[in-house]
């Protein structure tokens, strides 16, 4: 007999399925979600319809007392008024009341039992549920039995599309945020990625306020001390890829807190791109997708093999699984402060060096920069790089101004002796189309650098326009490639492109000048 309810919540169906192990959410997937399969590797194969990706410009922010007074307003964080928040939330409820049966999934958000949050997954699909008992911190039974009231709800009714008519919404899709009344109402969208960001971001709001920094980045560990190591990175910068060190332990993949006691992992799992997914590339997550995992939106062929490289539904295609199932992985993951911090940009211009070393005025302003480039698009005559900049290099889910997170990035870097390096996985010797991009190899040469103390004091020379401490010395590494003006054929065209890029620097950081020091403002180029 079914004792658990929902009633709490508004929501009175009577066959509500809490916390149920993976191989019953299989079973319930296949019987009752549309095109569910088991792929031939084991993973639950799931497709969540017309949208396979966040909406970010669908996010929406409850405008209301006191979170008003501290919410970073703009692009990422889009008010929206208290009553059409009610609104939304009755027109989830009335979805998710019409549906014959509820998935209920409690966990925790953080490995910290001092910090963590106790987040409560209401669904009706079991696509959905597996996700996040996957992405969230499992309970044992003891603590499941004592999980009480939750600190964080998440209603996905996203097969249910919101009222485009109703004030304040962009489309049929929304993605409400309530920081006071600490709920996440989902419509319009059934992209499960949506679930996992909306429990960052409510992290990203409540550890600033006790003097935690949240961190869209990875974390490794030293076997030995036990100390950590973190990358930021945006997409296509190599953060999975040189996260996945079989020399270090990993922490997690993607979201972090720094604390007073050390690093921990917000999720319980990892959510990674399955595009051209290969054993040879990335063997630890490509056996990581057995049973147990979900994989989203890919395709299979006839003897149900995923084909890795289709992407006829969608780019993104992911996998989801438990952090345990990588064999490095550190359970529980925990480590102690950082020895070191790497922001990882790919630059396509080519003029930033492949590793130089970063004051804490000069990591403020790199971290609210947030660079990357992204080489030349595929529109016909379109040859130059475009300059991509994410705040704290998460932007889409930060939601104070992005000071708050570097203040406390600078202050407990001082506080532990933190390092701080600049690594550019981009090009060398030109921009693209022009020079070649640095090699893998190099790079790892460099991390491993970093985390061995071989960079610890450093012989560097300062880049006379973005004002770097420019490493021109590295084990296994050419030292022609690391002062980048050195490896341009042409040195005017250098000057030249390194102004550019510099423009662009200055350009995008005058949104932010309002809220950060003089010393940090002056941290950034100066040619």
């Amino acid at each position: 007999m079914n004792l658990f309810n929902l009633k709490e919540h508004e929501l009175t169906v009577e066959e509500v399925f809490r916390n149920l192990s993976p191989s019953t959410l299989y079973e319930h997937a296949i019987l009752y979600e549309k095109d569910a399969h088991i792929a031939e590797n084991g993973a639950l194969v799931a497709y969540s319809g017309v949208k396979t990706g966040r909406s970010p410009k669908d996010k929406r922010v409850v405008n209301q007392s006191p979170s008003k007074d501290e919410v970073w307003w703009g692009s990422v964080n889009i008010p929206l008024e208290p009553q059409i928040f009610a609104i939304n939330r009755e027109r989830a409820r009335d979805y998710l009341n019409s549906r014959e049966r509820l998935y209920c999934f409690d966990g925790f958000a953080g490995w910290d039992t001092k910090y963590r949050i106790k987040v409560r997954v209401i669904c009706s699909r079991p696509y959905h549920a597996l996700f996040m008992h996957t992405m969230l911190i499992r309970p044992t039974k003891e603590e499941l039995e004592n999980f009480g009231a939750p600190e964080f709800v998440i209603y996905n009714a996203g097969a249910f599309p919101a009222n485009r008519l109703t004030s304040g919404m962009g489309s049929k899709t929304s993605v409400d945020l309530n920081l006071e009344d600490k709920e996440l109402v989902i419509l319009g969208t059934e992209y499960a990625g949506e679930m996992k960001k909306g429990v960052f971001t409510v992290a990203n709001y409540l550890a600033p306020k006790r003097g935690v920094l949240s961190m869209h980045c990875s974390a490794t560990a030293d076997k030995t001390t036990g100390l950590s190591s973190l990358l930021f990175g945006l997409s296509g910068t190599g953060k999975t890829t040189l996260s996945a060190d079989p020399k270090r332990l990993l922490i997690g993949d993607d979201e972090h807190c720094w604390s007073d006691e050390g690093i921990f992992n917000i999720e319980g799992g990892c959510y990674a791109k399955a595009v051209n997914l290969s054993p040879e590339a990335e063997p630890d997550i490509f056996q990581a997708l057995r049973f147990g995992a979900v994989l989203e939106n890919v395709v299979l062929d006839e003897d149900r093999l995923v084909d890795f490289t289709n992407i006829s539904i969608t780019e993104n295609t992911r996998g989801a699984y438990p952090i345990e199932f990588i064999h490095n992985a550190k359970i529980p993951c925990f480590a102690g402060h950082p020895t070191d911090i790497i922001f990882l940009t790919c630059d396509a211009f080519g003029v930033l060096p492949p590793v130089s070393s970063l004051s804490p005025a000069q990591a403020m302003y790199h971290f609210i920069s947030g660079y990357t480039a992204k080489v030349a698009g595929t529109e016909v005559g379109v040859k130059e790089p475009s300059a991509t900049f994410s705040p704290c290099f998460g932007g889409p889910f930060i939601v104070w101004h992005p000071n708050k997170y570097a203040e406390l990035l600078a202050a407990k870097m001082k506080q532990h002796g933190t390092r701080v390096w600049l690594v550019n996985t981009g090009w060398s010797g030109g921009a693209y189309g022009a020079g070649k991009r640095i090699k893998l190899a190099n790079t790892r040469a460099i991390v491993d650098a970093i985390h061995s103390g071989a960079l610890a004091q450093p012989q560097t020379q300062p880049d006379p326009v973005f004002g770097l401490a420019v490493v021109t010395q590295c084990p296994n590494v050419l030292g022609e490639i690391l002062v980048p003006r050195n490896a341009w054929p042409d040195k005017a065209a250098y000057d030249k492109m390194a102004r550019k890029l510099a423009g662009l620097f200055r350009q995008n950081f005058a949104a932010y000048e309002a809220g950060v020091s003089d010393e940090v403002k002056a941290a950034g180029p100066n040619g």
